[in-house]
């Protein structure tokens, strides 16, 4: 924004102010701060007269602790932080550090609290479909043992068909060729 008229007026007025609550004396006025050497970047001095005693000036060190006591109520009245407004020889008043509301070992350990019971509800629920899966195969198993009275044989867990030894059983693909080759 432009710096005007109105915005000296307006930053003599919040110095004023600082100046009255610092020191709960009700002398200041808009017209005892003085701005100096203002610039087109918004760069000047001030200086804070006391009226009291005819044009002399407020020791620097109340005013940079008046400002400092109300720098907060300065930075928003002109809608800026310590970063764009400064006040040089007036340490910026940074606020704390904004720190997580948990510890950062709580979290970490939640997280690894939460793997290893996932970890235990896998392998548990795991364990419970292989069980099925192998009861299923045994039921299976008894089911074809019983159908191995019906010429069904199971070796090596797979169900195959028994030979019929008595009536036999003939190879068709070596059937026309046992008369090619010689016996041993």
């Amino acid at each position: 924004y432009a710096w005007d008229a109105n915005e000296e007026y307006l930053f003599k007025a919040m110095v004023a102010f600082a100046m009255r609550r610092y020191s709960s004396k009700s002398t200041t006025q808009i017209s005892n701060v003085l701005l100096c050497n203002v610039t087109d970047r918004v760069s000047f001095w001030f200086v804070v007269t006391d009226s009291s005693k005819n044009v002399t000036t407020v020791p620097g060190s109340e005013v940079e602790a008046a400002i400092r006591m109300n720098r907060n109520r300065i930075n928003s009245a002109f809608l800026l932080s310590d970063k764009t407004l400064q006040f040089l020889k007036i340490t910026s008043t940074l606020s704390p550090p904004v720190g997580p509301s948990t510890p950062v070992w709580l979290i970490v350990f939640g997280v690894v609290l939460c793997l290893i019971v996932a970890g235990i509800v896998f392998l548990i629920v795991a364990g419970i479909q292989q069980r099925k899966k192998k009861n299923k195969e045994s039921t299976e198993t008894d089911n074809l043992e019983e159908k191995d009275e019906v010429a069904v044989t199971v070796e090596n867990g797979i169900p195959c068909e028994a030979l019929d030894l008595k009536a036999g059983h003939i190879n068709g693909v070596f059937a026309a060729d046992d008369e090619r080759f010689t016996s041993l």
